[in-house]
C-alpha cells in the first residue's frame, strides 16, 4: 500500500510529536513524571483508570481507519464486475433508450433493469458473504486476549492489555509484551527486544536511571521502553506513558502495515488472477475485432466483447475465498483452535514439516519433582531446600520446573524456613547461561548466592563440589561421577538441573553474571514429564497426512531421545546446539535431512533450523508456547501456540491451541487441505470453464452470421453460474486429496485448463451445429431463406438453445470436475452444492418460458430441443471422464 504525501506528512507529524513527548517523559524527575500522569508510584485507582480508558480509549493500534458498514457495503458494489456491467448499462442507455428516441422510436428500458437488477443480486450476496465471514473472523479473535500486571488500587492485578491507560503502573518479566510507552521505574537485568522498531536482532538492556544528555536515538534511551517489543529477560516495573495510536509504534503503524509481505496463500491467488486475467486482456480484443469484422455491427460486437469479458472474470474469486477461510476457521474453533490470520488455514494444510517443541507437546506438561540428589545419586533434601529458595525468591516468569520445586518443598513442610531469608538481588536466567541466581540474606547476616540451571553449563561455573560435609574441588573422578550420575538420570527420562551455591559473597549494590563463578556444586534435580498417551497417534496420524514431525528443544538429549523414542520419532540420530553451531548452512541442510531430533538448542538456533526447511523447499510449521520459541514462531510458515503461552509467542503465532494436544492439529492439517481443495476447485473449473469458452465464442464469431449469445444474457448466464458457486465453500472433499501436502502451483493450473477446456468447446460447437441445422430450420426454417423478422426469431431460439446447454454443462461440471473419482456414485457433493446447482439449473431453463423471456431476447424451446440437450451432456459426461482418467494418468493428480 503506498502512502499519499499528505499521508506521509501527517505520519512523520505524529511521528515527531510522539518523539518529542516521550523524550520530555524520558528526562524528567520521577515526581514531576507522576504528577504530570495524574498517577503514583502505587498505579491509578480503579475509578481514576476507568476515567482514563473513556478519555483516551482501548490500548488498541488502528493501522488504517475502520471501514463502517456503508463503506464495506460500496466495497461489494464497486468491483470490476459490476463496473463492467456499469458500462454496458451505458452503453445499452445509448442504444436503446437515446438512439431510438432521437429517431423517433420507442425507448426499451429491459436491458437496462436487467442488468441493474443483476449489480443489485451480485452486490448483495458478495456483501452478505463478506460479512458473515468477517463477524466469524472477529469473533474468533475476541476470544484471545493478552494480559499484563499492574497497579490499581495499590494492589496488582491481571488486566487485558486493551484496558491499561497512561498512568498505570505494569509490572514486567520475561516473555511479556510492553503494553504502550513506557519509562522504567525499576529494573534487574531487563533485557528488551526492539528488532519490531529498529531491526536490530541483539536485546537491550534497559536501567531505571534518568539519561543525562538524551542526545541518542529515542530507541536508546535507556529508560525507555516501547509497545511493539517485548521483554527477554530479566524484570522491571515501570509506568505507561501512551498507549494505542499515541504510543511511537502507533504513530509509524500505518507505515508498518503497508510494508507486510504477502504471504504463499496471497502470492498463489495472485498468481491465478494474473493467469486468468492475462487470457481475457488477449481474447477480448480478438473476439471483438472477429465479430465486428464479420457481423460488420461494432455496437453488438463491443456490448458482446464486453460481455465476454465478464464471463472471463474470476469475479467470485475473493467471495469464495474469504467464505472458504471463514468457514475453516469456524470448524476450527469447534475443535479449540483460534485462527489469528484467516489465510494460515490454507498454509496449514500445505504444510509437510512440523517442528515442535518437547515440552507440553509430546508429554503431559505436568511436570513433577522425581529426585534431588548430590553428585553420588544419594537422596538429599539439603538439595530440594536450596532448589526450593531459588524458585521462590526469583521474581521472574516461574515456569513449570519451579513451580514443581515449590510444590514439593511444601509437601516436605519448608514453608517455615522462607521466613529466616531475605531476598537482595538476583541474576534473571536467560537462553545463553541457561541458569538463574539469587542472593539471599539469612537473619545472621550471612549472604548466600544460590544458582539453578542447566547440568553443563552449571558444572562448567562451579569450581567445587559438596560431598559428605566437605567442600572438594570438582575435577578428576568427583566430576566424572557427577557427570554419570546426571546421564543415567537423563537417559532415564528424567530432565535434570543442577544446583551451585557459594558462601560469604561480598556484598555490592549489584550482582551480574560475573559474580557465578567458582560455585559449589552441591547436587542435581530430577524431574519427569511422560509422553502423552495421544502423542503417539498424533504423530503416526500427521506422518500419514504426509507431515514430517522434528523436535527441536533446548532439553538435554538424554531426555530428549527418550521421550521420542517412547512416542515413535526417529531418535537413532541427535543433533546438538553445538552441532548446529559448528555446521555451516550447506552442512546443516544435509545433517537436517536425515534427523528429527535437536536438543539443547538455542532460540537463534531453532530459528535457524526452520529457516534451514524452508530453504529446501519445505512448509514449516513451528509449535511453542516459550520465550525461547518467539524468534522459531516468527520465522514458520505458520505459528502455533497455545494461549497459555507467554505473550510473545502468542502475539507472533497465527493459530492459537485452546488445548495442549496434537490430535487438534491433524486435524487442522486436514481442514487446511479441505479449504484449499474447495478454493482450488472454483479457480480450475472457471479457468477451464472460461478456456473452453474462447474456443467456443472464437468460433461462433468466425462462422455464424450473427452475435451467438446477446450480451444481457451472457451477463444472467455469467450470474446464475456463479451463484451456483456460492456454496463452494462447504463441499465435501476426497479422502484422498486431504492425504498429501498441498501447494500453490499455477503450472497445474494451466495444464488443467488447456487439457479441460477444449473438452467443453466441443459441445458448444456440435450445439451450434445441431440448433442452425436442426432444431432452428425445423421450427422457423432456414437461415439462407428468411426475412429479417423470421431471421429474429431464428436467432433468438439459437441463442435460447446455447443459453440452456451452456447453464447445463457448466453447472454439471462441478460435480464432474470436483473429484476424479466418478460424481454421484465415487464421491458426492455437499447438500448445499447440489441444491444450488440443481436450483441454479432449474431457474435458468426455466425463464426461456416466463413472460419477460423476450425483453431478453430468449424464446420457448421444442420438446426435440431436450432430446438433443439430454444426448449431448451424455456424451458430454462420458468425454469428461474419459479425460480426467487420461489426464490423471498421464499428470498424476486431478484437482
Amino acid at each position: 500500500m503506498k502512502l499519499s504525501k499528505k499521508e506521509t506528512r501527517m505520519i512523520e507529524e505524529r511521528k515527531f510529536a510522539a518523539e518529542v513527548e516521550l523524550r520530555r517523559f524520558a528526562l524528567c524527575k520521577e515526581e514531576e513524571l507522576f504528577a504530570q500522569l495524574e498517577s503514583g508510584r502505587r498505579g491509578l485507582s480503579a475509578e481514576a483508570a476507568e476515567e482514563k480508558l473513556d478519555d483516551v480509549g482501548p490500548n488498541v493500534i488502528v493501522a488504517e481507519r475502520q471501514i463502517g458498514t456503508f463503506g464495506r457495503l460500496l466495497r461489494s458494489v464497486v468491483t470490476p464486475f459490476n463496473l463492467v456491467l456499469a458500462l454496458i448499462i451505458v452503453i445499452s442507455f445509448v442504444t436503446d433508450v437515446l438512439l431510438p428516441r432521437a429517431q423517433g422510436g420507442a425507448a426499451d428500458y429491459s436491458t437496462c433493469i436487467i442488468i441493474f437488477v443483476m449489480i443489485l443480486v451480485s452486490s448483495l450476496v458478495a456483501f452478505v458473504q463478506a460479512e458473515r465471514s468477517n463477524a466469524a473472523a472477529e469473533k474468533l479473535t475476541d476470544m484471545i486476549s493478552n494480559k499484563a500486571d499492574i497497579y490499581r488500587d495499590g494492589a496488582i492485578v491481571e488486566l487485558p492489555i486493551d484496558e491499561i491507560v497512561p498512568g498505570d503502573v505494569v509490572k514486567l518479566s520475561a516473555g511479556d509484551m510492553i503494553p504502550g510507552d513506557v519509562r522504567f521505574l525499576a529494573a534487574k537485568d531487563a533485557f528488551i527486544a526492539q528488532a519490531a522498531l529498529t531491526g536490530e536482532s541483539a536485546p537491550v538492556e534497559k536501567f531505571a536511571a534518568v539519561s543525562e544528555w538524551g542526545n541518542e536515538a529515542l530507541t536508546d534511551l535507556s529508560n525507555l521502553g516501547f509497545m511493539g517489543t517485548n521483554v527477554v529477560s530479566g524484570t522491571a516495573e515501570a509506568v505507561v506513558l501512551a498507549t494505542g495510536n499515541d504510543t511511537y509504534f502507533g504513530s509509524m503503524a500505518k507505515t508498518i502495515s503497508g510494508d507486510r509481505a504477502k504471504n504463499s496463500f496471497e502470492r498463489g491467488v495472485d498468481s491465478v488472477s494474473r493467469l486468468l486475467l492475462g487470457f481475457m486482456a488477449i481474447m477480448v480484443p480478438i473476439i471483438f475485432a472477429v465479430n465486428g469484422i464479420a457481423k460488420n455491427d461494432w455496437w453488438d460486437s463491443l456490448l458482446f466483447a464486453v460481455a465476454v469479458a465478464v464471463g472471463l472474470t474470476p469475479e467470485m474469486l475473493p467471495v469464495i475465498m474469504t467464505s472458504t477461510l471463514a468457514k475453516g476457521a469456524v470448524v476450527m474453533s469447534r475443535h479449540k483452535v483460534i485462527v489469528k490470520n484467516l489465510s494460515a488455514i490454507q498454509t496449514f494444510g500445505e504444510m509437510d514439516i512440523l517442528c515442535t517443541d518437547k515440552t507440553g507437546t509430546l508429554t503431559e506438561d505436568k511436570i513433577v519433582l522425581e529426585r534431588y540428589i548430590d553428585v553420588h545419586g544419594n537422596d538429599d533434601a539439603r538439595i530440594l531446600r536450596h532448589a526450593y529458595f531459588n524458585s521462590y525468591f526469583q521474581t521472574g516468569l516461574k515456569n513449570l520446573l519451579d513451580l514443581a520445586i515449590i510444590n514439593r518443598a511444601k509437601e516436605n513442610g519448608m514453608e517455615d524456613l522462607l521466613g529466616k531469608y531475605n531476598r537482595e538481588d538476583e541474576i534473571p536466567f536467560d537462553f545463553t547461561r541457561r541458569r538463574m541466581s539469587v542472593v539471599l540474606v539469612d537473619t545472621t547476616g550471612k549472604r548466600q548466592l544460590i544458582t539453578k540451571g542447566a547440568a553443563e553449563e552449571m558444572m562448567a561455573i562451579c569450581k567445587y563440589v559438596e560431598y559428605g560435609g566437605q567442600i572438594l574441588p570438582l575435577e578428576g573422578e568427583l566430576l566424572a561421577e557427577a557427570r554419570r550420575v546426571c546421564d543415567e538420570n537423563n537417559r532415564e527420562g528424567l530432565r535434570v538441573l543442577a544446583v551451585a551455591q557459594k558462601n560469604n559473597v561480598a556484598g555490592v549494590d549489584v550482582f551480574s553474571v560475573a559474580d557465578e563463578s567458582e560455585m559449589v556444586l552441591i547436587g542435581f534435580v530430577g524431574f519427569l514429564d511422560p509422553p502423552k498417551e495421544s502423542a503417539k497417534v498424533a504423530i503416526a496420524a500427521l506422518k500419514a497426512h504426509g507431515v514430517r514431525t522434528v523436535v527441536l528443544t533446548g532439553d538435554s538429549e538424554g531426555v530428549a531421545v527418550k521421550v521420542c523414542k517412547k512416542v515413535d520419532i526417529a531418535a537413532e540420530r541427535c543433533l546438538t546446539g553445538k552441532d548446529v553451531e559448528a555446521m555451516d548452512d550447506e552442512a546443516l541442510a544435509e545433517a537436517a535431512r536425515g534427523c528429527d531430533l535437536f536438543a539443547k538448542l538455542s532460540p537463534s538456533q531453532k530459528q535457524r533450523l526452520v529457516e534451514t526447511f524452508q530453504k529446501a523447499g519445505h512448509t514449516v510449521g513451528y509449535m511453542g508456547d516459550g520465550i525461547n520459541d518467539a524468534p522459531a514462531l516468527r520465522q514458520a510458515d505458520v505459528g502455533i501456540s497455545v494461549d497459555s503461552g507467554v505473550d510473545i509467542a502468542k502475539e507472533t503465532a497465527d493459530l492459537i491451541l485452546l488445548e495442549k494436544d496434537l490430535m487438534v492439529l491433524e486435524r487442522g492439517v486436514e481442514q487446511g487441505r479441505k479449504t484449499f481443495g474447495n478454493i482450488i476447485k472454483y479457480i480450475k473449473m472457471t479457468a477451464s470453464s472460461n478456456f473452453g469458452n474462447m474456443f467456443s465464442v472464437l468460433a461462433a464469431s468466425a462462422f455464424l452470421p450473427f452475435i451467438p449469445m446477446l450480451s444481457v444474457q451472457l451477463i444472467l448466464l455469467n450470474l446464475i453460474y456463479d451463484l451456483s458457486c456460492v456454496s463452494l465453500p462447504w463441499d465435501n472433499v476426497d479422502r484422498e486429496y486431504i492425504a498429501s501436502p498441498r501447494k500453490w502451483d499455477a503450472g497445474s493450473i494451466r495444464k488443467f485448463m488447456l487439457w479441460v477446456g477444449p473438452t467443453s468447446s466441443v459441445f458448444d460447437i456440435t450445439t451450434y451445429l445441431m440448433m442452425f441445422f436442426v432444431i432452428c430450420p425445423l421450427f422457423v426454417g432456414r437461415w439462407a431463406g428468411l426475412d429479417s423478422a423470421g431471421r429474429e426469431s431464428f436467432m433468438a431460439l439459437f441463442q435460447t438453445g446455447w443459453f440452456v446447454e451452456s447453464m447445463w454443462t457448466q453447472t454439471l461440471v462441478i460435480h464432474l470436475l470436483r473429484t476424479p473419482k466418478l460424481p454421484f456414485i465415487q464421491s458426492r457433493a455437499s447438500g448445499s452444492v447440489t441444491i444450488l446447482t440443481a436450483l441454479g439449473i432449474a431457474v435458468l431453463t426455466l425463464i426461456p418460458f416466463l413472460p419477460f423471456a423476450g425483453m431478453l431476447g430468449l424464446a420457448p424451446l421444442p420438446p426435440v430441443y431436450f432430446l438433443m440437450l439430454g444426448a449431448t451432456l451424455v456424451a458430454y459426461m462420458a468425454m469428461v471422464t474419459l479425460v480426467k482418467r487420461f489426464y490423471v494418468r498421464k499428470v498424476g493428480e486431478w484437482l
